[in-house]
């Protein structure tokens, strides 16, 4: 496994926070360096087995030699299908580290950073077929506004979308700086900043992330055991709103007020984590982007 293509964040916490049982079945939804996937097969047994997902073909290279560890080239929004079709139902435990890894925004080619130019890309899947180029090619300008100020939490996502579709009339948004250079007109505050908003909602929108991790969460219940536990790192905030919810209510449907009726149902789920885990001082030092994630962890109780 290489190192320098991802560095695991929140690795302790996580691994104290999983409680691994020696021969105890375990997930990885997204393998990408190897990292966490390593630190679970260390506390595991011959007899214990991990499944780890990525749907990046770049992190087929990080497999280590293991005859415990089952990968599946496939987005985690799959777990129930493959878990089954392996014959590893139910689990102990899952993890599910929901940040971009730093091959993916390192690889220049990947069109996933704004450091540098390249095709506007950013499938962490490259066998599917929407790119960012194609996003803001095609997207009505409503669903570009909504876009921007939903998942990137752009200050001016509406003058942003409007801009967007009159650029394209006229210049190519085929490359990152051909993009940049259609948009630099109406950046806001620190251009660094403002890019990164942009790009991180584009990307959420490529890879349609937040419905992956819809689907993700819908399945939990079914495939882990009474006593297992999920440890789940988010990035975003609506991504960590969805797990708090899921944790505390065992369900992501909003519950609707009725003036007759009383509801008794009960979550499967005991949060282990009041507030969400932060990286430490020491760990923000060596992983500068270790800043925004927060871990959640709950026990299955039913």
């Amino acid at each position: 496994m290489q190192s320098s293509y991802h560095i695991p964040v929140l690795l302790t916490e996580v691994i104290d926070a999983l409680s691994i049982q020696p021969n105890g079945i375990y997930v990885d939804c997204t393998f990408g360096g190897g990292g966490h996937a390593r630190a679970i097969l260390d506390k595991l047994g011959p007899a214990g087995r991990l499944v780890a997902f990525d749907q990046d073909s770049d992190a087929i290279a990080n497999l280590p030699k293991d005859d415990r560890l089952v990968f599946v080239p496939e987005n985690f929004r799959y777990l129930q299908r493959f878990l089954r079709l392996h014959g590893l139902l139910p689990v102990d435990g899952l993890l599910a580290d929901l940040g971009i890894s730093s091959h993916q925004i390192d690889e220049a080619t990947r069109g996933f950073s704004t450091r540098f130019d390249a095709a506007l890309d950013m499938r962490m899947d490259q066998r599917l077929s929407k790119t960012a180029f194609w996003v803001v090619e095609t997207y009505e300008e409503s669903k570009l506004h909504k876009l921007f100020e939903q998942y990137g939490e752009v200050t001016n996502a509406k003058t942003l979308a409007r801009t967007i579709v009159t650029a394209r009339q006229t210049q190519s948004l085929r490359t990152i700086d051909g993009f940049k250079q259609a948009i630099r007109e109406v950046v806001k505050g620190n251009p660094s900043k403002y890019f990164a908003q942009v790009f991180q909602a584009l990307r959420m929108e490529v890879n349609d992330e937040l419905e992956a991790l819809r689907t993700l969460l819908s399945q939990l219940s079914s495939v882990v055991k009474p006593g297992g536990r999920v440890a789940i790192i988010s990035f975003h905030s609506l991504e960590d709103r969805m797990v708090k919810q899921f944790f505390k209510e065992g369900t992501l449907e909003p519950r609707q007020d009725h003036p007759f009726l009383s509801y008794s149902a009960v979550s499967p789920w005991k949060p282990l984590t009041k507030k969400p885990m932060v990286a430490g001082e020491e760990e923000l030092k060596t992983n500068p982007r270790s800043r925004s994630a927060k871990l959640r962890v709950a026990e299955k109780i039913l």
